[in-house]
Order: C-alpha cells, then sequence, then structure tokens
C-alpha cells in the first residue's frame, strides 16, 4: 500500500494494553476506519471490515470483543481472528484474513506506514 510515511494514528497511550482503538485514516486514497490492536509496545492494524461479509467488526462504534482464546470476533456473523496476523480462525469466512495496515511505533506515536 501507498501511504504517505509519517501520518499519526494515534499516540501510544491512548490504546489500552493490550485493547482496541478504532479510527480513520486515508489507505490507498479512501478514507478507511481502522482497528488498531495493542499489545506491549507493539500496534497492528486491519480495516475494519470483516472478510466474510463486508461488514464493520464492532458491536457498538469502537467496541469490540474478544474471545476467552484472544480472538478479535466479528459481532455480526461471530468470525473469529487471531491477533498476530488478523487470520479468521472460525466462522464464514474461516481460511481469509483481515486485510492488515503497516503502521508503526515511533516516540510514543503509533504511526501509518
Amino acid at each position: 500500500m501507498s501511504v504517505p510515511s509519517a501520518v499519526e494514528l494515534a499516540l501510544l497511550d491512548a490504546l489500552p494494553d493490550p485493547g482496541f482503538l478504532l479510527v480513520e485514516a486515508v489507505v490507498e486514497g479512501d478514507a478507511e476506519p481502522l482497528i488498531l490492536y495493542r499489545e506491549g509496545e507493539q500496534v497492528r492494524a486491519w480495516l475494519n471490515v470483516c472478510p466474510h461479509a463486508g461488514r464493520p467488526l464492532d458491536w457498538a462504534p469502537g467496541q469490540f470483543l474478544k474471545s476467552r482464546d484472544g480472538h478479535l470476533v466479528c459481532a455480526v456473523h461471530g468470525a473469529a481472528f487471531e491477533l498476530q496476523g488478523g487470520a479468521c480462525v472460525s466462522g464464514p469466512c474461516k481460511g481469509d484474513a483481515l486485510r492488515a495496515v503497516p503502521v508503526r511505533v515511533q516516540d510514543g506515536r503509533v504511526l501509518l506506514g
């Protein structure tokens, strides 16, 4: 994906550890909602779109379900995604994956790219 190199998405301290934060970003020219997931100093990001039906994964704006097994769960159809790479491990889109967006942490900020 071609994205500007220094677009700030959030302050690292704004993300629960571990936990999720919903942010907006321009990805490939389109404004997109992104799920940020923090574990310690590491942050991963995916488009907030379930590959099964194209719906947002949150059950309310910015509120995400996490299973006892530590998976992100789609609130619509119950698909479960592992939080390392976004692969769907159960549900109607098993074998598919969330669309990753590259992010990095620098100087306490989560940056796109």
